[in-house]
Formats: structure tokens, C-alpha cells, sequence
């Protein structure tokens, strides 16, 4: 096969990455929560109910912002459901997924669990625009991150929480454009209660973050057009616009499926340009940033059936995905898509973080362990970090039935503070070896320090509780640094990390 070319240099670079690029999200959905990240009585479990072993790989996993709590979850959601003691709180109906929600886990726990994560893992917080509105989110607000002295930040300290929760970023509603959605609304409605709820936010504290909702897809009808107007009416109020997209593959179509970051590049870029038109329209210097706060690999086509069946069970197994080495390499590629798009992309949330097509699975009283695209993942986040350089390949290429011609290489590579620089690359061609050259002008690296690669002779091969460590990235021999010049061969349809110093 012909090598792929890129050339790295310094001079060149996309911008920096946000550490909240490596953000997850924890929804009200399934068994995310309940026997997820919380299930009093396990061996693990901690005081507050926490399981410890899922902690353990929430740190290597390496999450930083967490989205809270949902999701199509938060449009029917009673955040005062969620708070005080816990034998006082109402059992729900949701809506949104068919199930009962205890609130046995709530504001005051999500704030716990992100504590123990660590330092960097920070709240990200959704209001409920779709049954509620302006005055039950400066509520929320007000009860989350006012010291004290108002009937609602006393409440909380009276409900043990002294020190206020610092929630800096705030979601104004969740997929307001789809009709799934509870409470659904156009984009002019949408538009002007988002203003609305956002104006009146600032007003208690002037430096919140706000992401207003963008479109649930870019194959959605409105796409672009509701992007326009409901920028039209929030564009000096908010600071991100959300995307979220889902890929599977559909009738067997796996070399469009292997494609698919094609495709999220394109969102990005599209809606990039629909920010700007506004911006420019409106004659503001401010840019608008992209919260692309949810993302994943997701066989949603079965998700229907399942939910339609369910009658308010609590914590069913929903949406459990079990990920191929296959569905792993595409997750990478997504991830390599958001890093491309550092400079714009400054939020970003896999969906979701336990259970619910996440990359850590459970069983309840039993095990956790890591599925195939917690690798990607967690590399991506510890090597991430840094500046994203600028990559253009050239590369061999196959056709994809719903993108055209694609590229078999994706790739980018990030610069460290220290000097530092990770390539992260994706081979396509699920039959051939993919040769790589790579120019590295200027960066002084001097030492290969490894190449590592997520592939397997099954491009089937999953993670599972039988078998929880069948599919684990191992060491590529062969690859080289001669003086500015970086060789490797990547094995077919593989995720590669190869770091240089």
C-alpha cells in the first residue's frame, strides 16, 4: 500500500486543547447511577454509597468535566426532588426513558462523586428549559452557589452542605429541537427562553458559562437554521453552542461506519460557520465556542424496542452496548476529530461514563471493568494535553457510500509543555497494513519513547464480564526516529499512539 505523509511543525498549530475536552456524562438513565457509579451495599462501596472500584477507573479514564443530569432525563427534572434528606425524596416518573426515579442520588451527591474523582473533575451542570424554566433555574443556582444568608443557600447548608457547590458551567436545556424531547419547543421559543434564563442567571453571577442548545444532529431538518435563531437571540449571553452526535453502523455499511468522523468534522465546520455568520451579522468581535457535550459510538436502532417495552421499572439495563475493537478504532477517530478542532471544540462530553454506552461496565454486587474504547480515551486524555498541531495527510483513500471518498489515515498530534509530542492516528483499511511517514520539522524530538496500538485478528474482539481483559492496547515493534523523520507501520483497522520526546 502507498505511505501516508504528514508533516508536523511547530510554526503550525490548530490551538490549545481545554482539559474539559476529555469530559463524560452522567445521566438519570438505565444504570448509569444506580449500580453504576452508586450502589450502597457493594464490597466496594464506600460511606456514601460511592463504588470504589468504579472510582478507581473513573481517575484512569481520566474525566474531567461531567455533565449533570442529563440528557433527555433533565426535561422533566425537579431539582428540589433531588436534595435534603434522602428518605424525604419522591419517588418520579421519567418520562424520557420509561423508568422511576428514586432521587436517591441527587445535587449533593453528583457534587461528592465529582470530589472523589479528583480536583480537575469539575461540574457541569443541565437546567430544565423543557417543563420549567427562568425562575426554577436561578433557584437551582442560587441554592448551588450562594455562600449564604438567602432561604435557599441556608437550605442547603441545612441539608449538610455548607460551602457552596462553585458550579461555573451551566447547559440551558437539553435537545430542545427534537420532538423527543419533553417540551419541546422551536427554535424562536427555544431562542428567547434561553435568553431569557440567561440574562437572568448573569444576574447573580456575571461569570457563569453558559451553552445554549444547538442541534441534537446534524442530520436533523432544522440543522443550521436553528443554530441562526436561537444565536440570534443569545449570541452576547452565552459562550458555547452544543452539538451531539451518534454513530453506528446502518445495513452492514461498516466502511461509511469506519468513516464516520467525516462526518462530525463537518458538523463542527458547519456549525463554526453558522457562529460566525451570526457573529459577523450582529457586527460582535465575540466568538461562540463549540460544547460538543455528547458523543459516542451508539447502536441506537435497537434503543427504540427497548424502551417502548419498559413500564417504570428503576435502574433498568439500558443502552448497554458491548464495544468491538472495531466500534473502539471509530470511537478514536472521534476523538481525534474533537482534537483537530481544539481551537473551537472547547467542551466535550463522551456519553455516557458507567453502563449506559460507557466505556466502564458493572455488575451489580460483582465486577467492573474496562470496555475496548476506554483505551482510546484514556490515552488520549493523559497524552492529550498540550498544543494540537496542525496535520494534513497524505494519504491512500477508499469510498465510503455515505461520505465519498475518505481518507484510509486520521490523524493529529498534540505538543506538550515539556516538548513532548503524541501522534494519534487511525488506520481505516480493516485488511492492510497502512505505512507512515511522518516529517517533523522542527520540534526537536529526539527518542521514540513507544508506539501502542488497539487492533486485534477479530476486529470483533469485546471486553466482557467473562472475559473483562480479552482486548487491551499492546506494544508495535518496527516503528523508528531517524534524525526528523518518524516511520511506522499501522496494523489494519487500529487506533495508534506513538510519543516522541
Amino acid at each position: 500500500m502507498r505511505t501516508a505523509r504528514f508533516t508536523l511543525d511547530p510554526a503550525f498549530t490548530v490551538g490549545a486543547v481545554n482539559p474539559r475536552l476529555f469530559g463524560s456524562f452522567v445521566e438519570h438513565l438505565g444504570r448509569c447511577v444506580y449500580t453504576g457509579i452508586f450502589e450502597p451495599g457493594h464490597p466496594t462501596a464506600d460511606a456514601e454509597g460511592l463504588r470504589q472500584d468504579v472510582l478507581e477507573l473513573v481517575r484512569e479514564l481520566g474525566v474531567t468535566a461531567v455533565r449533570y443530569p442529563g440528557g433527555n432525563f433533565v426535561s422533566g427534572y425537579k431539582w428540589e426532588d433531588s436534595v435534603g434528606p434522602v428518605e424525604d425524596r419522591p419517588r418520579r416518573l421519567d418520562l424520557a426513558w420509561r423508568s422511576t426515579e428514586t432521587n436517591r442520588f441527587g445535587l449533593s451527591e453528583y457534587i461528592a462523586f465529582l470530589k472523589k474523582i479528583g480536583p480537575w473533575a469539575e461540574p457541569m451542570m443541565a437546567v430544565n428549559l423543557g417543563t420549567r424554566g427562568v425562575a426554577e433555574a436561578l433557584e437551582l443556582q442560587e441554592y448551588a452557589n450562594h455562600p449564604a444568608g438567602t432561604a435557599l443557600s441556608d437550605l442547603r447548608a441545612e441539608h449538610g452542605d455548607k460551602d457552596p457547590f462553585g458550579i461555573r458551567l451551566w447547559c440551558l436545556g437539553n435537545e430542545m429541537d427534537g420532538p423527543w424531547q419533553t417540551g419541546h419547543k422551536t427554535a424562536e421559543e427555544y431562542g428567547r427562553v434561553a435568553a431569557e434564563t440567561a440574562r437572568a442567571m448573569r444576574q447573580i453571577d456575571p461569570d457563569v458559562e453558559l451553552v445554549a442548545c444547538g442541534s441534537s444532529s446534524q442530520a436533523m431538518d432544522t440543522f443550521a437554521a436553528w443554530e441562526a435563531t436561537v444565536l440570534q437571540e443569545t449570541y452576547d449571553l452565552v459562550d458555547h453552542i452544543s452539538l451531539h452526535a451518534y454513530y453506528e453502523p446502518l445495513d452492514g455499511d461498516v466502511d461509511s461506519f469506519l468513516a464516520s468522523a467525516v462526518d462530525m468534522e463537518s458538523f463542527i465546520e458547519n456549525v463554526v460557520a453558522t457562529c460566525d455568520h451570526v457573529g459577523a451579522r450582529l457586527k460582535s468581535k465575540k466568538k461562540i465556542n463549540l460544547s460538543f457535550d455528547e458523543w459516542n459510538v451508539w447502536y441506537m436502532a435497537k434503543t427504540h424496542a427497548e424502551v417502548s417495552a419498559l413500564d417504570w421499572p428503576e435502574a433498568p439495563r439500558l443502552l448497554e452496548d458491548n464495544y468491538s475493537v472495531m466500534d473502539a478504532v471509530v470511537f478514536g477517530s472521534l476523538l481525534i476529530a474533537l482534537l483537530r478542532h481544539a481551537d473551537r471544540v472547547t467542551v466535550a462530553c463522551l456519553a455516557q461514563l458507567v453502563n449506559v454506552i460507557a466505556p466502564i461496565m458493572t455488575e451489580p454486587g460483582g465486577p467492573a471493568w474496562r470496555q475496548t474504547t476506554f483505551f482510546p480515551f484514556s490515552q488520549a486524555s493523559k497524552y492529550g494535553r498540550g498544543e494540537v498541531l496542525e496535520v494534513r495527510v497524505d494519504s491512500p483513500t477508499y469510498e465510503t457510500a455515505k461520505y465519498g471518498e475518505a481518507d484510509l489515515l486520521h490523524a493529529t498530534a498534540v505538543r506538550a509543555e515539556d516538548g513532548s509530542v503524541t501522534v494519534f492516528a487511525v488506520n481505516r483499511s480493516r485488511t492492510e497494513t497502512l505505512p507512515l511517514e511522518v516529517a517533523l520539522g522542527g520540534l526537536g524530538v529526539r527518542e521514540l519513547v513507544e508506539h501502542s496500538a488497539l487492533a486485534d485478528a477479530d476486529p470483533d474482539a469485546r471486553n466482557t464480564l467473562a472475559e473483562p481483559e480479552r482486548v487491551a492496547p499492546h506494544a508495535v515493534d518496527g516503528t523508528a526516529l531517524d534524525g526528523g523523520r518518524l516511520t511506522a507501520a499501522l496494523e489494519p483497522l487500529s487506533w495508534n499512539v506513538i510519543r516522541l520526546r
